[in-house]
C-alpha cells in the first residue's frame, strides 16, 4: 500500500467520508504547496497538545478557554462543568462533542452534559466497550442534587435503541436509594420530544427545533 492509499484509508475514518471523497482529499493535498501541508501537520500536532478531555462530561476542550490558561492535564474540567452558574440538577446525555456544542450554542439549555461516546448498535454483544455507560453511572451516583437526566440522541432506530439501553442501565440507580451514595431516589429520565424529525442529528438542528425538543421532552 503506497502513501496515497494509506492516507486515503485515514481520511475514510472521518465521519461521513467514503472512498471517493477520501481520495479527493489526498489529491487536494498533493495539489497544494509544501507550506500548506507543513502548516496542516503543525496545527494537528498543536491541537493534540492544547486539548484536554473533561473528567466530568468527557468533552474535549482547549485549555486556553479555562481560567488559568494552563497546559492540558488529566483531571481538568471544562468551562461548562466548572461554571458555578451551570444548573447541576439537570444532566443532558448526548452522543458526541458536536451535539453538545450545538445545544450549548443554541442557549436553550443551561444544565450539565455527559458525552456517551457513541450510539449503541442494535446488534452488539460488547456494548459497554463502545459507550461510557459505567462512567455515566458513576457520575450520576456521585451527584446528590440531580433531579433529571435528559437523553438527547438522534431520531433514528439506533438512537432509539441507545435511549432504551441507557434507561435500562440506569433503572436501578434512579429508582432505588443507594445507601453508599448521597443520591436521592426518584430521578426523572426524559427524552427529547416533538420538534425533531425522524433521521435528524442534533448537530444539524437549528435553535428553534432544539428549543421545542427540550420543551416537549417526555
Amino acid at each position: 500500500m503506497d502513501s496515497i492509499d494509506k492516507l486515503t484509508e485515514i481520511f475514510k475514518e472521518f465521519p461521513g467520508i467514503g472512498e471517493r471523497q477520501a481520495r479527493r482529499f489526498v489529491y487536494f493535498l498533493m495539489f497544494k504547496n509544501g507550506e500548506y501541508s507543513n502548516n496542516l501537520s503543525k496545527l494537528i500536532l498543536e491541537l493534540k497538545k492544547e486539548v484536554s478531555q473533561c473528567k466530568e462530561c468527557f468533552k474535549f476542550f482547549l485549555t486556553s478557554k479555562t481560567k488559568n490558561n494552563s497546559t492540558p492535564k488529566d483531571g481538568q474540567v471544562c468551562e461548562i462543568c466548572s461554571n458555578p452558574n451551570t444548573d447541576s440538577s439537570l444532566l443532558l446525555v448526548v452522543e458526541k462533542d458536536s451535539d453538545l456544542e450545538s445545544i450549548n450554542k443554541s442557549g436553550v439549555y443551561h444544565g450539565k452534559y455527559f458525552i456517551l461516546g457513541g450510539l449503541v448498535p442494535i446488534v452488539e454483544k460488547t456494548t459497554k466497550s463502545r459507550v461510557r455507560i459505567e462512567e455515566l453511572k458513576k457520575i450520576i451516583s456521585a451527584r446528590g442534587d440531580l433531579k433529571e437526566i435528559i437523553l438527547a440522541f438522534s431520531i433514528s432506530p439506533q438512537g432509539d435503541h441507545t435511549d432504551q439501553y441507557v434507561r435500562e442501565q440506569l433503572r436501578d440507580i434512579v429508582e432505588k436509594q443507594n445507601p453508599s451514595t448521597p443520591l436521592r431516589a426518584g430521578i426523572k429520565i426524559s427524552s427529547l420530544g416533538k420538534g425533531l424529525s425522524t433521521g435528524t442529528e442534533l448537530e444539524y438542528s437549528d435553535n428553534d427545533t432544539l428549543k421545542n425538543a427540550l420543551k416537549n421532552r417526555q
